[in-house]
């Protein structure tokens, strides 16, 4: 149920070393931290009704501004009533600024102090998105919790384009929170950059912190460089962003990634690997990734995992899963989709009760020893 009258607020819950559990309230609803993100890139996250979403344990989705401002348009969402009531979904929603996708995917940009001009990847139509045209199209979404608008370069990356991305994002994140002004019922995220450069993510987050936001991104990351140095970089920022505001690490990831992001303090994370991984034949379950195109799974009466908690892990066979991928029905990822979906809330509610018990250590080496184990190792 939704509660007009409740702000946004977190509320941090408990801690065990650098992970945290915590709560953040809503008027459409509370989300639990750790928590994982669906991608809704254009008003759907791909291959599943929104129910199936919620019920794999969702609280909040992500919407993608770069992609809804192109088709069907922030006003024309407006005017149908926002994005919450175009898509059939009550719960939260947390939309990104545009920036990375332009930077990524927009033909002939042209970056400025003012903002970026950009031509569509769709049509080539021209665009300007700014840090005020940002705010204001998420805000004609009607999202919950808005990101600033940001430069997210690629790693490696020369040191002094690093800095100046970093500074012209500090500059456009004070535009953002003048321009989203007194909004209490939305929260504005503030996005650290800086690379692998602690010096600079350490000014980037200082500078945020001096603006004053709801809550705290860790952008350009998972954008080229080893995971050893995300989490490098994670274990240097996070205990530099204030503690009573929720942390989300943009865009991360796979599963021992965001495993490690809550070892390092991170409280939200979205990705858009589950759903591409299930329609390319991946499931993710406690053993780890399974490929099912393999062709040993073609004669396996077996379902994925018999004592998961997510009722198509136990309902479908291996050999029938393997035939849909291998035939290319959409049914095959569509299932696949929602376990992977589905194992990712599993991972981020059993990192909450672990964190809550004081076990995070020992969740963390049981369910990397199980991925380590494999699927092989428990064959009948």
């Amino acid at each position: 149920m939704t509660d007009a009258t409740r702000d946004f607020s977190f509320t941090l819950l408990n801690t065990d070393g650098m992970a945290r559990r915590g709560r953040i309230d809503t008027w459409r609803g509370e989300v639990r931290t750790p928590a994982f993100m669906p991608v809704g890139t254009v008003g759907t996250v791909k291959g599943l009704y929104p129910e199936q979403v919620r019920d794999t344990g969702a609280d909040i989705l992500l919407g993608n501004t770069y992609h809804l401002m192109l088709r069907p348009g922030a006003e024309r969402v407006a005017a149908l009533g926002g994005l919450h009531t175009f898509m059939d979904w009550q719960r939260p929603i947390l939309t990104d600024s545009g920036g990375f996708q332009v930077m990524s995917l927009a033909k002939l940009r042209k970056l400025t102090e003012q903002g970026v001009t950009f031509k569509s990847h769709i049509d080539g139509s021209a665009y300007e998105l700014t840090p005020e045209r940002s705010i204001e199209i998420q805000t004609l979404l009607d999202s919950d919790i808005i990101m600033q608008l940001d430069e997210c370069i690629a790693l490696p990356a020369d040191q002094a384009e690093i800095e100046r991305a970093m500074e012209l994002s500090l500059r456009w994140a004070d535009r953002s929170k003048t321009a989203f002004g007194h909004q209490p019922k939305r929260a504005l995220f503030g996005i650290v950059q800086g690379g692998d450069d602690a010096g600079l993510r350490a000014r980037s987050a200082a500078g945020l912190t001096s603006i004053g936001f709801s809550g705290y991104s860790i952008g350009g990351l998972a954008v080229g460089e080893p995971q050893d140095v995300m989490f490098r970089v994670l274990s240097e920022i996070t205990p530099q962003l204030p503690t009573d505001k929720p942390r989300y690490l943009m865009g991360v990831g796979k599963p021992d990634d965001i495993l490690g992001g809550i070892e390092r303090g991170v409280d939200m994370f979205d990705c858009v690997h589950p759903t591409r991984a299930g329609r390319h034949g991946h499931a993710y379950t406690r053993m780890g990734v399974i490929n099912l195109k393999n062709a040993r799974h073609k004669d396996d009466p077996r379902p994925l995992d018999e004592t998961s908690p997510n009722p198509n892990c136990r309902r479908f066979s291996r050999a029938y899963l393997h035939h849909l991928i291998r035939t290319e029905e959409m049914l095959g990822a569509m299932i696949l989709s929602q376990i992977n979906l589905s194992y990712y809330q599993e991972l981020v509610a059993g990192a909450r009760a672990a964190i809550e018990a004081g076990t995070m250590a020992d969740y963390a080496a049981q369910t990397r020893e199980g991925w380590a184990q494999g699927d092989l190792a428990i064959r009948a």
